[in-house]
């Protein structure tokens, strides 16, 4: 087996400047003697100073992952000094390991490229997805809470036409504006097709500032938070937010959609509130 080209990856956020062990001089202190007595070859060395560990946007790390074909295996001085969030970090082993790269923390005795290393990880993994599916449940339970009794939405982002203030959502008038426009296209017998060309043509933008497409017009018409309710998961609920269109426009949409013919794609699951097993979604003012 050749030499084992390392990068060297070190790490300080804002915070840990003033901690004791955690500058990056020390780590790259430590991290030389780790690759001398190993006989490893430092081939490249990644500094990110004053980056959190919580996020991936940091220029160093993105660079090593960028030049992955230079080394063999990453070398830090903790796990945490890669990683603060264990979905990320689960997310980079995965992709070392079809990369076919190690990873190797100098100080808690973790190298993939030996049998125990492999080991390890693989107990971290389990653990990490154990409590991702646990978190999932517990999520699920209280969104599906709060669906039923409410109040307040349901953690999203705002849709075009609102703001959020305060947990709850404000109409804002000038695309409130635009939604009842193409409400008002979609009465008319207007194609979701021909409603998304008009609006580029008219220069409107989405609430992420792209372009309109037939999906995305059908999924404002046919999203409840319109009439003034909120669905999840089945769920749908009259909510305290301000209605931007009644509910016999909104129903009178659906009606209109239903008689078209619809792109496979942008058709998403109805829900059901009668006993018609094929109607969309109708709303009440109960």
């Amino acid at each position: 087996m050749g030499t084992v080209r390392v990068a060297l990856y070190t790490r300080v956020s804002t915070e840990d400047q003033a901690k004791e062990g955690f500058s990056l001089g020390a780590q790259r202190e430590r991290l030389d003697a780790y690759c001398l007595a190993r006989d490893w070859e430092v081939v490249a060395r990644y500094v990110d100073d004053g980056h959190s560990g919580r996020n991936i946007r940091r220029p160093a790390y993105e660079k090593m992952i960028s030049e992955r074909d230079r080394w063999d295996a990453i070398l830090v001085i903790k796990m945490d000094r890669i990683h603060r969030n264990s979905r990320n970090f689960m997310e980079m082993m995965d992709n070392l390991g079809e990369w076919g790269k190690n990873f190797v923390s100098a100080t808690e005795s973790l190298d993939t490229s030996t049998a125990m290393g492999r080991f390890v990880m693989d107990i971290i993994q389990r653990i990490a997805q154990l409590e991702s599916e646990q978190i999932g449940e517990r999520v699920y339970m209280g969104m599906s809470q709060k669906a039923k009794e409410g109040p307040g939405i349901l953690g999203f982002h705002p849709p075009l036409g609102y703001d959020l203030f305060e947990g709850r959502l404000v109409p804002n008038e000038r695309e409130a504006s635009l939604v009842r426009e193409m409400f008002t296209r979609c009465g008319e017998g207007r194609t979701l097709e021909e409603i998304a060309a008009r609006l580029n043509e008219e220069g409107y933008r989405t609430k992420r500032d792209t372009e309109w497409t037939p999906v995305k017009v059908y999924r404002i018409l046919h999203n409840p938070v319109y009439a003034g309710f909120l669905r999840w998961d089945g769920i749908v609920r009259r909510a305290e937010h301000e209605p931007v269109v009644t509910v016999d426009v909104f129903n009178a949409a659906q009606k209109g959609l239903r008689s078209r013919a619809l792109l496979s794609n942008a058709r998403s699951p109805p829900v059901h509130l009668d006993a018609d097993a094929e109607a969309a979604l109708v709303l009440t003012e109960a």
